[in-house]
């Protein structure tokens, strides 16, 4: 059995780690992952969420399939992971992450390559990398510094120390903290949330953020107006602008609306 499915249920999607209690990133990880991605990207969803089996949503590497492999075998290993990583970013939806207890190494970037993350009070992040010698692999150094700043991200990477998720919240590197007995319930309205909303001015944010984290303000200003632009015609935001209309006309704010993603 994959220790990686997607299911998905009318536009919502999710993608779990389905290997408790640790769900650890073992040689067959990124494989499952892709796959899943790739699942999940030819679908009809309109948001994604990465959630876990378990108490833990994921301890990282599985080190000890890793000694006495050679270093193209783990260049390999690794380029595979991060190629499944970047898929996620890759997607033309929003994308949640769920973390309850455990997020460290691999798992730990897992849901740094999500859009959003949401997370338990009680969890705990950690870069573990440093304690074998290494650094994180898949994303979480040049992340975690996007997120939190480049001091916070040398602290992190360099120290090894756990960060709660109270912190994480602080820091930034959290979208969403909650009491962990309202973990499910807030990542579910969030997610149910994103479902019905404007998908496709989702994707052009996403696209302009990808724009700022590479170029800058210049770079994402160049783009700007052909992003934009390309959602005038679409249907959400005619039904967008009629519905606001409507509201100046009777001097009301603008009711909340469910838009059909196109």
């Amino acid at each position: 059995m994959s220790a990686v499915r997607f299911e998905h249920q009318g536009s919502i999607g999710r993608i779990v780690l389905a290997n408790p209690p640790y769900n650890r990133i073992d040689s067959q990880y990124a494989r499952h992952l892709r796959a899943a991605v790739r699942t999940a990207g030819e679908s009809s969803i309109r948001v994604l969420a990465v959630v876990a089996e378990g108490p833990n949503f994921s301890l990282g590497g599985e080190v000890r399939e890793w000694p006495g492999k050679d270093v193209n075998w783990f260049r390999t290993f690794v380029r595979d992971v991060n190629t499944s990583y970047r898929a996620i970013e890759a997607l033309r939806v929003p994308t949640v992450a769920v973390v309850r207890g455990l997020a460290f190494g691999g798992g730990f970037e897992l849901a740094l390559a999500c859009d959003f993350l949401v997370a338990a009070d009680t969890a705990v992040f950690r870069c573990v990398e440093v304690t074998t010698g290494m650094l994180p692999i898949a994303g979480a150094l040049q992340r975690l510094a996007e997120r939190a700043g480049r001091a916070r991200a040398h602290l992190f990477a360099t120290l090894g120390e756990p960060i709660p998720g109270t912190r994480a919240g602080e820091f930034g590197i959290a979208t969403h903290v909650v009491p962990e007995p309202q973990l499910d319930a807030e990542a579910d309205a969030l997610v149910r949330r994103l479902a019905v909303g404007p998908t496709r001015s989702y994707a052009a944010t996403r696209t302009l953020l990808k724009a700022w984290s590479s170029g800058g303000v210049a770079a994402t200003d160049e783009l700007m107006l052909d992003v934009a632009m390309e959602l005038y015609d679409g249907e959400d935001v005619r039904r967008g602008f009629a519905n606001t209309a409507k509201a100046f006309d009777a001097d009301e704010e603008p009711a909340e609306i469910e838009f059909v993603g196109a």
